[in-house]
């Protein structure tokens, strides 16, 4: 049986698909585990780093120096494919990791704008929320973060390719580039999903579910990348 976690890997996963050479940034043990499903399988030229100065291989094995300039220059550039969280975010993918309520005296104080804003604007930034609710999925952020579609008129590398929820997978392939329900995990309901966000999300009459893992990524997930289903803890069966 699949579980819900291994939906959400292989979602997340999908993000770097033909991607090519581009520096993975996974935040989150999910995506992290998506990234590195990617680069075993369909996305080999994936570039993976261990957070600090060096690239690395699948086991760890230094592959290459990833000096901070070197690092910056890729980021501006838009040779980064970014997968964030967000305490927030809403239908135009605007996200806010800073603070709940008036910036100026928020009720609750979280992790701040830190380099969201250069990330949104200089290379795609995609998304994973663990527990998809109302309070997330919000009509309007409280403070923008990262940069949504309805403000990013002139960035040249702005793109936001999927925002992965433990309920689905979600893209901005609309008019307005507004969110739009790509696909359902499977046991979810497309009403479920609308019931759990605070916005009114563009809704296709034939919503798919989103894509089964593969005998062989299964078995990567579940041998060799995450044997101890360290994914189990993020998102319950």
């Amino acid at each position: 049986m699949i579980s819900r976690s291994e939906y959400c890997v292989v979602a997340c996963a999908e993000a770097w698909r033909d991607n090519g050479e581009v520096l993975a940034s996974p935040m989150g043990l999910i995506p992290s585990i998506g990234a590195r499903l990617a680069r075993r399988t369909f996305s080999p030229d994936l570039l993976l780093t261990d957070g600090e100065a060096m690239l690395v291989g699948l086991d760890g094995t230094v592959e290459g120096w990833l000096p901070y300039r070197r690092h910056l220059t890729m980021v501006t550039g838009g040779r980064r494919h970014v997968m964030m969280g967000a305490s927030q975010i809403d239908r135009h993918g605007n996200q806010n990791i800073s603070c709940i309520g008036d910036w100026a005296r928020p009720a609750r104080q979280l992790l701040g704008v830190r380099g969201a804003p250069v990330n949104t604007l200089n290379n795609p930034v995609s998304y994973w929320i663990p527990r998809h609710s109302r309070r997330v999925f919000v009509e309007k952020v409280d403070m923008v973060s990262g940069v949504g579609h309805d403000r990013a008129a002139g960035a040249r590398f702005h793109r936001i390719p999927r925002v992965v929820s433990d309920l689905g997978v979600f893209d901005f392939a609309t008019p307005d580039r507004s969110m739009r329900l790509a696909s359902v995990h499977p046991g979810v309901t497309v009403e479920q999903v609308r019931e759990a966000t605070g916005f009114a999300l563009v809704v296709d009459d034939d919503v798919p579910y989103t894509r089964e893992p593969s005998a062989a990524e299964l078995r990567l997930i579940r041998e060799v990348i995450d044997p101890d289903g360290l994914r189990d803890r993020e998102v319950g069966p």
